[in-house]
């Protein structure tokens, strides 16, 4: 990620769940509960930003989340504190350049984080890199319909959203997904085909 975004990301972190509060308990928690409901083993949750989805990890798992923001962290670790969980580590990292090892993790958790990183195929394979083969990846994530009306709004949208934060509304993350190797085992359209639950595993 560069600095830019980075600076841009800690500054909204401030308000940052309070924007998305209407959508969070209408729409959004009710996916990332499905979504880390699939976690087992060892975990690594990329662009984990304010922590939505660690009150949502069995207290079983072993978890590693990281987000790039320092901004975003801060409020993370508050909430970690708050749960009292040993089992979870945050941790400053990009993930388009992660410090692990190869084939490190059982699972791997992103929600809503391929809208936004810079070079998406980077990013996930290096995702596909740290994976353990049979492992599973867990992409919650919106992205480009395939209905012409439903893009008319993703674009007039993306104008702002790109502006803000960066944000990209019409990107092929699915398509991505497959570029970088992984081979997509389920998904599931949560929100017309925007919002999709991806499950995808790694040879």
């Amino acid at each position: 990620m560069n600095l830019k975004t980075s600076i841009k990301y800690s500054r909204a972190s401030r308000f940052y769940d309070l924007c998305e509060l209407p959508i969070e308990l209408f729409l959004f928690r009710k996916f990332r509960i499905r979504a880390i409901a699939l976690a087992n083993g060892k975990t690594l949750e990329v662009g984990v930003g304010t922590g939505k989805n660690l009150p949502h990890y069995s207290p079983e798992i072993d978890l590693t989340a990281i987000d790039f923001s320092q901004g975003m962290l801060k409020i993370a670790r508050k909430k970690l504190l708050q749960l009292q969980r040993e089992l979870i580590t945050l941790q400053e990292m990009d993930v388009q350049k992660l410090s692990f090892k190869d084939n490190t993790f059982d699972t791997i958790i992103s929600t809503f984080v391929f809208c936004t990183v810079p070079d998406p195929i980077a990013g996930l394979k290096e995702l596909y890199r740290v994976l353990k083969p049979g492992g599973k990846a867990i992409f919650l994530e919106h992205m480009k319909s395939k209905r012409a009306l439903i893009n008319i709004h993703l674009y007039m949208m993306n104008l702002f959203a790109k502006a803000i934060l960066g944000t990209s509304m019409i990107r092929e993350t699915q398509k991505n997904i497959e570029s970088a190797g992984f081979i997509v085992q389920s998904v599931e359209n949560l929100l017309f085909d925007v919002v999709r639950l991806i499950v995808a595993g790694k040879q």
